[in-house]
C-alpha cells in the first residue's frame, strides 16, 4: 500500500511491534489491577465485580508482553536507538525550556518505558499462580508486581506527555496510522532477514562495538529480566522440590 506522507511518519515494522506490544501491555494493566480489585482491595477499591477468571487472562496478556518486549527492545536498540536515551543526556536535559531538552526527555521516557515493562514481566513472572487465590499477600514478589504496574503507569503517562510536548498530535497517531511508503513493504522482509542472517555474527559485533554505552546498558538489562524471569520461573515449576 503506497500514499501521499503530508504527516508524521513511523516505519511499519516499528507500528506493528509497537502495537502489539502496547496492547499486550494495556491488557495486562487492566486485568492486573482487576485481579488486585478480586483478591486484595487493602489499598482501596473502585468496586469492580469479583470475577476469579480474569487473574488467567491476566497470564495471558502477560506471557504476550513478555514474548513482544525483546523484539521491540532489539528493534529499539538497533534501529531506533536515536530514539532512547543518549550519552550526553544530562548535558542536554540541563537546557530546559530549549527544544533539545523536551527531545532528550522524550528519548528518556522511550528507554523507561522498555525498563519498566521488564520489571513488570520479571516481577511476574517470579510470581506463583497459587498465592493469591490462596490469600498469600505478603510475598516480596507480589509485592514487586504491584509496583511495577505502578511504575509501568508513570512511565506510560511520561511517554505519552513527552511525546505530545515534542510531536502533538500528529507524532501520537503516527504509530497507528496504517499506510506504509515502497521501502517499508511486508514483501521485502523476507529478503531482508535472509540477508542480515547470513551475516549475522559480523552484523552482531559490529553493533555492539558502535552502540553507545547507555544503549549496552540498557539492552542486557532488559534481556536479563526476561531471561532471569523464565528461567527461575522453570526452576520453581520443575527444579528440586526438597
Amino acid at each position: 500500500m503506497s500514499a501521499k506522507f503530508s504527516h508524521l511518519y513511523q516505519p511499519l515494522l516499528l507500528r506493528i511491534i509497537h502495537a502489539g506490544t502496547g496492547l499486550a501491555t494495556l491488557g495486562a494493566m487492566v486485568t492486573a489491577y482487576w485481579t488486585y480489585e478480586v483478591y486484595d482491595r487493602r489499598w482501596g477499591s473502585l468496586g469492580w465485580p469479583r470475577w476469579q477468571e480474569v487473574e488467567g487472562i491476566h497470564g495471558t496478556f502477560g506471557l504476550w508482553s513478555l514474548l513482544l518486549l525483546p523484539v521491540l527492545l532489539i528493534y529499539a536498540v538497533h534501529r531506533g536507538s536515536k530514539r532512547l536515551v543518549q550519552p550526553d543526556f544530562l548535558a542536554k536535559v540541563g537546557q530546559i525550556p530549549a527544544p533539545i531538552a523536551w527531545y532528550t526527555l522524550h528519548r528518556f521516557a522511550n528507554t523507561m518505558i522498555l525498563v519498566a515493562l521488564g520489571f513488570a514481566v520479571f516481577s511476574g513472572k517470579m510470581m506463583s499462580e497459587k498465592w493469591l487465590p490462596q490469600g498469600e499477600l505478603d510475598h516480596f514478589w507480589y509485592f514487586a508486581h504491584l509496583l511495577s504496574w505502578a511504575v509501568m503507569l508513570g512511565a506510560i503517562a511520561f511517554h505519552l506527555l513527552m511525546t505530545a510536548k515534542v510531536g502533538g498530535v500528529p507524532l501520537l497517531v503516527s504509530v497507528w496510522r496504517w499506510p506504509y511508503r515502497p521501502k517499508d513493504s511486508p514483501r521485502l522482509w523476507w529478503g531482508h532477514a535472509m540477508t542480515w542472517r547470513q551475516q549475522w555474527r559480523s552484523n552482531i559485533a559490529q553493533a555492539w562495538r558502535s552502540r553507545s554505552l547507555p544503549l549496552k546498558i540498557l539492552e542486557t538489562t532488559v534481556l536479563l529480566m526476561v531471561i532471569l524471569g523464565w528461567g527461575l520461573s522453570l526452576w520453581k515449576e520443575f527444579g528440586p522440590t526438597s
